[in-house]
């Protein structure tokens, strides 16, 4: 029997914690970013300075940088309460890469994205385009999951990575949503969604739907 290749060459499975430590990690450099603000210029991605000054590292440290603790606060709670049970399906080998390689993507489309529409000066902060794709992964390994939205009213799991896609849709092409990075979260579901039959040879439609 072929072995298989290093696309699906599969993690040996380990749990330590990977979702805390990226808690973490968000949590230290939004103090670095608030005590030092020129770090922020850094580590933001901006696509004129990854052109011009190369700072190729951008699309990749965005996804650690906030604007503010309500920024934070929302991004970490969604990355918390859908990374650790993503994580302990998976294991956390394979959930760090799913999370940076999605979040990394999303960061890259992004760059040529807002370099195309003309904000090459714009800066893209937040983990919002890897969350979002954590929310994918959640829907797709527990699609009979209900999230309680606010806490009382209980949403089966595709149904609201649906209604966030369309919300996301909505907002992007009616302008709707001030400098909230629409089209990122829209990548973050895309590469999720691409991660699944490329590295594992599901199928998430298929999942989505199952009942």
């Amino acid at each position: 029997m072929s072995s298989p290749s290093i696309l699906r060459r599969e993690f040996r499975y380990t749990y330590f914690n990977a979702t805390l430590i990226l808690i973490a990690i968000n949590a230290v450099v939004f103090a670095i970013t608030n005590l030092f603000p020129r770090s922020f210029i850094y580590l933001s991605l901006i696509p004129a300075a990854v052109l011009e000054e190369g700072w190729v590292w951008q699309p990749f440290t965005y996804m650690f940088v906030h604007a503010n603790i309500r920024h934070i606060l929302f991004n970490m709670l969604g990355l918390f309460f859908f990374g650790t049970a993503v994580e302990r399906k998976v294991g956390s080998k394979e959930f760090l890469l799913f999370y940076l390689l999605t979040g990394t993507l999303a960061g890259i489309f992004s760059f040529f994205s807002f370099w195309l529409s003309g904000n090459a000066m714009t800066p893209l902060v937040g983990a919002s385009g890897a969350v979002y794709a954590v929310l994918f992964a959640f829907a797709v390994i527990n699609p009979r999951a209900r999230i309680y939205f606010w806490g009382i009213i209980p949403i089966p799991a595709p149904l609201l990575v649906l209604g966030f896609t369309l919300i996301e849709l909505f907002s992007e092409i009616f302008g709707q949503g001030g400098n909230i990075a629409h089209l990122t979260h829209l990548a973050g579901f895309a590469f999720a969604a691409l991660y699944f039959p490329v590295r594992h040879g599901v199928n998430p439609i298929k999942r989505l739907l199952i009942r």
